[in-house]
C-alpha cells in the first residue's frame, strides 16, 4: 500500500502519542476529524494498522528471559506443529522460516530452568525433530516502526 505525507504524519503521531483521542490527532494535524477518521479506517482496512492495544513487557510480567528457539519439523507436519505452538503461553511469536530450521519462535521465561522446561515441552510435540536455542543477552534496538514510517514519508514527499 502506498502511503502519502498525511498518512505518514498520522502514523508517526499514533506511534508517538498512542493514547491521544482522534479529535486531538485531528487538531494537531490540522485536518478535519472526518478526514482523519477516514484515513484511519483505510489504514486499518488495508492492514497497515493492526492493533491499538498496549504493548506489554514480558520482563515486567515476571518473564525476563528471552530466547529464540529454532524448531526443525518432520516434513508434512508444519501446520500441526504450528498449531501446537499456539498452546504454549511462553511462545510470544512464531514464524515459518527458510534456512536451518522450519520455525523460529520467540520464547519468554521466568528463569533459565523455566526456559529449559519450555524447550522440553517443545521437543515432545509430535512432528518436532530437534530444537536449537539462542538466548538474548540485551535488547540493542527495541521493536520500532517510526524510522520506517519516516523514511516512507520522505520518499512520498520527494515524489511531489
Amino acid at each position: 500500500m502506498a502511503v502519502d505525507e498525511l498518512d505518514t504524519r498520522i502514523l508517526r503521531l499514533l506511534l508517538e502519542q498512542p493514547r491521544t483521542s482522534v479529535r486531538e490527532y485531528a487538531r494537531i494535524l490540522g485536518v478535519a476529524r472526518g478526514t482523519l477518521q477516514a484515513r484511519l479506517d483505510r489504514l486499518e482496512r488495508e492492514g497497515v494498522i493492526t492493533g491499538t492495544g498496549p504493548r506489554l513487557s514480558p520482563a515486567a510480567l515476571g518473564h525476563p528471559v528471552l530466547a529464540f528457539v529454532h524448531i526443525e519439523v518432520t516434513q508434512g507436519h508444519l501446520d500441526e506443529v504450528g498449531d501446537a505452538l499456539a498452546a504454549v503461553p511462553e511462545i510470544v511469536e512464531a514464524f515459518s522460516m527458510t534456512g536451518g530450521g522450519d520455525l523460529l519462535t520467540r520464547v519468554v521465561a521466568r528463569d533459565n530452568g523455566h526456559l529449559e522446561d519450555v524447550i522440553q515441552r517443545l521437543i515432545q510435540l509430535p512432528g518436532v525433530v530437534r530444537t536449537r536455542t539462542e538466548m538474548a543477552l540485551r535488547e540493542r534496538v527495541p521493536h520500532r516502526l517510526l524510522p520506517l514510517v519516516e523514511s516512507m514519508g520522505r520518499a512520498a514527499a520527494a515524489e511531489k
